[in-house]
């Protein structure tokens, strides 16, 4: 089987509120995979219902080959979890937390003693193994949790969120530990809310709205939903915009106008053809650009562009 996790049709609801919708979701062995959406899209219903900690309305999923129902107890044993808030006793050394946490899991005293020093060693925590939690940073606690939530080498883990509230110091620490996983064979469902994140560290993104998903594909195929690759125009004299807007390849809402940062945005087919003609088209009409540059979408402008319409409709 070459499917880490796989959900067909999953439904839950809360009430009249559907969390999740008809999810679908296909995650290969081996890698890692984003699941990507805003707040109450349904990511940690998924989550829950995956780890079994939640049984769906309707609809089936399995992990690691078992059934998340039926197989409830199998799924437990070969998966770990590391949620949004730190699963931590502050007073205890991290040494101690993965102790405890191995003789939780029936490892024995013994082998429990060296899973943690092979744990702390693997994530770079073997000069604080002694210290307590309450002294560590917030990237090192995270860093913690992560091993404790590898103390069993599970085959499938679930990040939910596992950098929320990080500088960019512990987001990079994390995010150095999740490829070590994946490196050694671990697959990693990740849900998040950091398009960046996502990017950096996903094979494979699924964008998850209003308890299902919209799209699915490596950040490259999300990011030309959009329309492929754009030119950017950023002009020394904002009342020129107008001027501007008629030298680009297009025209109407494919153009974004930003006038605080006096910028034009355009998407466009023929990179450098089109990247050569608006500098040229620029020049002959005495428009003094301050910059002007090609690049790909953003996730950002994915994420807005997949999950933004129906939310402004909603709100007006």
């Amino acid at each position: 089987m070459t499917e880490a996790i796989v959900a067909e049709g999953l439904r839950k609801r809360y009430g009249d509120k559907a969390a999740l919708d008809g999810l679908d979701l296909t995650v290969a062995r081996g890698t890692v995979h984003g699941v990507l959406g805003p707040n109450g899209a349904g990511k940690t219903t998924a989550v829950r219902i995956l780890t079994t900690l939640l049984r769906p309305d309707e609809g089936r999923a399995e992990v690691a080959g078992r059934d998340v129902v039926r197989q409830a107890y199998d799924v437990r044993l070969r998966i770990g979890l590391l949620g949004q808030h730190a699963a931590l006793d502050e007073e205890l050394s991290g040494r101690q937390n993965l102790d405890l946490f191995g003789r939780l899991h029936h490892l024995g005293a013994r082998h429990a003693r060296v899973r943690a020093g092979e744990l702390l060693e693997r994530f770079g925590l073997t000069d604080t193994g002694r210290k307590p939690v309450r002294a560590y940073s917030g990237g090192m606690r995270r860093r913690l949790d992560l091993a404790a939530s590898l103390i069993t080498e599970p085959e499938v883990l679930f990040l939910d969120e596992p950098t929320t509230g990080l500088d960019p110091r512990g987001r990079a620490e994390v995010w150095a530990a999740v490829r070590s996983l994946v490196g050694g064979g671990t697959t990693v469902l990740l849900t998040t809310q950091y398009l960046e994140e996502a990017d950096q560290l996903a094979d494979r993104i699924s964008v998850v709205d209003a308890g299902r998903v919209v799209a699915d594909g490596t950040a490259d195929e999300l990011k030309a939903m959009t329309g492929g690759d754009r030119i950017d125009v950023v002009l020394r004299d904002g009342g020129q915009l107008g001027a501007a807007l008629a030298l680009l390849p297009a025209s109407g809402d494919e153009v974004c106008v930003d006038t605080d940062r006096r910028l034009l945005s355009a998407p466009v087919t023929d990179r450098m053809a089109a990247l050569s003609g608006v500098v040229r088209a620029l020049e002959e009409a005495g428009i003094d650009a301050e910059d002007v540059v090609l690049r790909r979408p953003t996730l950002d402008e994915v994420f807005l562009h997949l999950t933004g319409d129906h939310r402004v409709k909603e709100a007006a």
